[in-house]
């Protein structure tokens, strides 16, 4: 198991010992054996991946081997041509989009990119995107509706970057600007969170009509770390922090924040990319087909109307309370 966590220990442990069997195989014993491990493997695996607590699945949300956009742009898209720059100050390689083809529909697609040794980390800053990067796909989203395609995004950040630089050139601004230019765009939008969903980073490329997250990515306004370091002054409390967060999918689709889980293969994405690409195809198309056929004044009055309807609550009265 490339890169076990702490709580995937008994896994890799059971793994080892069946591949090391393995070699002995010929033996009618050792392969009944091999047939008992593997079923109990199974059942390991099944009954620690149905009780992950929050911190866990964020560890997986951060997993370094898990699939980055780029990754997914292969296995699920024909004809990808990526384009770059934001017209007004530079390409930031945190952010990745452009056209392409899914099922021979063709779409612009854009995406935050991590990347996966040191240098390549550093050269795409660690998936914290400038102004800038939020301006390109900006441009692509007027792209996409000047010539009438949907848009896909893939949410993977742990935040827009907070460096002085980004600061001076508008940060704030772009992620506003572009959370009010794509609440009015007349195009399909289909967002998905595939890894984290850190903050208004996540969010200036999220503005769906649909949002759909991978099982195990989470979603928030803050990392459990930074949570926990405002409220307790001790960043080592992030597991408490991320369970009284909701920050799963499975809490915000009960919360009506997201409109659906795509699952992911047993032990998470980062062990099965053709896996977890075959599962996010068929949400894709299932969530892509009747946007497509919607008008543009109704796809615009639906994405106003699922933005106001989340975090909505009754007040309870309390007995013997005060006016």
């Amino acid at each position: 198991m490339p890169d076990a966590l702490d709580f995937e220990q008994p896994l890799l442990e059971m793994e080892t010992r069946i591949a090391a069997l393995q070699s002995e195989e010929s033996l009618p014993k050792t392969r009944d054996e091999i047939a008992k491990l593997e079923e109990r493997l199974a059942r390991m695996r099944q009954k620690t991946y149905a009780s992950l607590t929050a911190w866990q699945r964020t560890q997986l949300a951060r997993h370094p081997k898990r699939p980055h956009s780029r990754d997914l742009f292969k296995l699920l898209f024909e004809d990808f041509v990526e384009l770059h720059g934001d017209r007004l100050y530079g390409d930031d390689a945190a952010i990745v989009g452009g056209l392409a083809r899914f099922e021979g529909r063709a779409i612009v697609v854009i995406g935050h990119q991590k990347g996966r040794d040191t240098r390549e980390k550093i050269a795409r800053n660690f998936g914290m995107p400038h102004p800038e990067g939020y301006r390109k796909a900006l441009r692509l989203m007027h792209l996409a509706q000047k010539f009438a395609k949907p848009v896909i995004t893939f949410i993977d950040t742990p935040g827009a970057y907070p460096g002085l630089g980004a600061e001076e050139r508008g940060q704030a601004e772009a992620i506003a600007r572009n959370l009010r230019e794509m609440a009015a765009l007349r195009t399909p939008i289909l967002a998905v969170v595939t890894g984290e969903g850190g903050s208004g980073g996540a969010l200036a490329i999220g503005m769906g009509n649909r949002v759909l997250m991978l099982e195990h990515a989470i979603y928030s306004v803050i990392s459990p770390e930074g949570c926990a370091a405002i409220l307790w002054g001790d960043a080592a409390k992030a597991p408490e922090a991320a369970e009284s967060m909701r920050i799963t999918a499975p809490d915000l689709l009960r919360l009506g924040v997201i409109d659906a889980i795509v699952p992911e293969p047993a032990g998470g994405a980062h062990r099965d990319w053709d896996g977890a690409a075959a599962h996010l195809r068929e949400a894709l198309r299932e969530h892509l087909r009747p946007l497509a056929s919607m008008p543009p004044d109704d796809l615009v009055a639906e994405r106003y109307e699922k933005f106001r309807r989340i975090g909505a609550f009754e007040e309870a009265s309390v007995p013997g309370g005060g006016a």
